[in-house]
């Protein structure tokens, strides 16, 4: 393929930080002149941000590479990014030889000059892990939807055993305080009013002795900004410091998203996680001490090596100890590479897809419990976009409940909303004027 590009399309896989970095290149690529095309038309050049964390996104992304040739033969330039480039390399060229570059998560700040390569006829891989240094090389922010992603801190130090992170976005690296306060402003500046700090372990953010409860202080200080949240956070890094934020800091939102993965010690202890369930327990009830009517959520995976199901009630019973106001749960998956992969007593699947289905009941459960609890509370919702019907607006509570609303106003206003009725993922909202009318 020899052709310059002049429209793209990024697609974005998995987790909050693609959807950022998606973001970024997206700007990145704005910069050197390249137009985003219009949903349903053609692009010269698609991106596929991918994420290699389950196994179903990484062949989801292979899949998606092959409906991108077209009917009279042609293509658009295809570049792979994010975790699967970087896990696989020049490999996956071998794999899928449409694929014209593969660019890793560290490296797509050189894409433009990997873009010129690749336009003279060559295929540039790039899985390099520089030092955080790509965010000196990227554009300005100058659009912003009304919660934006912030990345703060990059890659993982904690090894768990089914997880190919520390592979694949390479060790814990924080960027300066200095340079997250400015991009932030400048998320402001372009309109939004919420900002969310992510990290793979957002919570080992440190800079120059500080952490990230002093950051989020910083933060709080920028005139327009109305909410700050953050994910994903890791219960070993869970200060007490970052704790007291909850119940001091206004614009930090009364939410925590702190995964377990299990309620079994014996399981935690093979996934080389770095708490129990005593010391996971201890750090809930700090927060709701500190703050006591946060939002918890959680991260789980049913059916890792060895699980009995002793081990999975043990679970069961977590999830029911903390009440969760949502969690995600998934099937182990296989990742090659990462020691719980060469395990042995690997679960059946249809054991897996059982448990699974159970642990979503539990879940869902406390969900709705939690949604009808804050049925009659008046709060802000900020609004985000349009809802399928007209005049419906969808926004987010404080505890991040997503609430339907009908009113003229637009996105990115924050209104003042009675939660009126409770579902079982979402909740309505009722404007003053609706309940005066």
């Amino acid at each position: 393929m020899t052709f310059t590009p002049k429209t793209f399309r990024i697609k974005s896989f998995g987790c909050q930080m693609n959807v950022y970095d998606g973001e970024r290149i997206s700007e990145l690529l704005t910069e050197q002149g390249l137009a985003a095309s219009i949903d349903g038309e053609d692009s010269d050049l698609v991106v596929l941000n991918t994420c290699h964390i389950r196994e179903k996104a990484a062949e989801k992304a292979y899949s998606d590479i092959g409906r991108l040739k077209r009917e009279d033969g042609s293509r658009p330039m295809i570049a792979l990014a994010g975790c699967v480039a970087q896990a696989e390399g020049a490999e996956a060229m071998n794999r899928s030889p449409m694929i014209d570059l593969v660019v890793g998560p560290q490296a797509y700040h050189r894409l433009p000059e990997m873009l010129a390569r690749a336009s003279r006829g060559a295929h540039p891989v790039d899985t390099d892990m520089p030092a955080i240094s790509k965010f000196d090389a990227l554009p300005k922010r100058r659009r912003a939807n009304p919660s934006a992603f912030l990345s703060v801190q990059e890659g993982c130090d904690k090894f768990c055993t089914y997880c190919v992170v520390p592979y694949t976005r390479g060790a814990e690296i924080s960027r300066p305080q200095a340079d997250i306060v400015a991009e932030a402003q400048a998320l402001v500046e372009a309109g939004a009013r919420e900002i969310v700090l992510l990290g793979q372990n957002v919570n080992a953010w440190k800079h120059d002795e500080l952490g990230l409860a002093d950051l989020i202080r910083a933060i709080a200080t920028i005139d327009g900004l109305e909410r700050i949240r953050y994910t994903t956070s890791h219960p070993a890094d869970m200060t007490d410091a970052l704790i007291a934020a909850h119940g001091e800091v206004e614009k930090l939102m009364p939410y925590l998203h702190l995964p377990v993965q299990s309620g079994s010690n014996r399981i935690l202890k093979a996934m080389n996680r770095s708490h129990g369930t005593e010391s996971y327990l201890r750090t809930i009830e700090k927060a709701r001490a500190a703050r006591a009517d946060i939002a918890i959520s959680g991260d789980f995976i049913v059916g890792f090596p060895g699980e009995t199901e002793e081990d999975f009630e043990a679970t069961l019973n977590i999830v029911d100890a903390v009440r969760y106001a949502s969690a995600y749960s998934f099937k182990y998956s296989a990742r090659p590479g990462t020691p719980a992969a060469a395990m042995e007593d690997q679960v059946p699947i249809e054991v897996m897809d059982d448990r699974l289905q159970r642990l979503h009941a539990r879940i869902a459960g406390h969900q709705l419990a939690f949604n009808r609890s804050t049925a009659g509370r008046q709060t802000k919702v900020l609004l985000e976009r349009r809802g399928r019907l007209p005049g419906q607006m969808i926004g987010r509570s404080p505890w991040l409940q997503s609430v339907h609303v009908e009113t003229d106003a637009g996105p990115g206003t924050m209104l003042d909303v009675t939660l009126t009725q409770a579902g079982p993922n979402s909740m309505t909202g009722a404007t003053r004027q609706e309940q005066a009318a």
